[in-house]
């Protein structure tokens, strides 16, 4: 198995963006709520076909994806 097994991209789903295991989750949601505070716990509950392995490599993955470019930041 790749690093990232459990991303998946199809261009005929979501516009091709990112999800869980072909499921209809995006990793950008994931990250999204984990940045809002909502714990691990909270979003299992809330999507139940996540697995607390989706959540962690959501994360990874989004680490990567940063890692890979730069963002911009501003500065004022």
């Amino acid at each position: 198995m790749g690093r990232f097994d459990r991303i998946t991209v199809d261009p005929s789903q979501l516009g091709g963006v990112p999800c869980l295991r072909g499921l209809r989750i995006p990793v950008a949601t994931v990250v999204g709520l984990m940045a809002e505070g909502k714990t691990e716990a909270e979003i299992l509950a809330d999507y139940p076909d996540l697995e607390a392995p989706d959540i962690r490599q959501a994360l990874e993955y989004a680490a990567e994806a940063v890692r890979e470019r730069q963002l911009p930041i501003g500065t004022e």
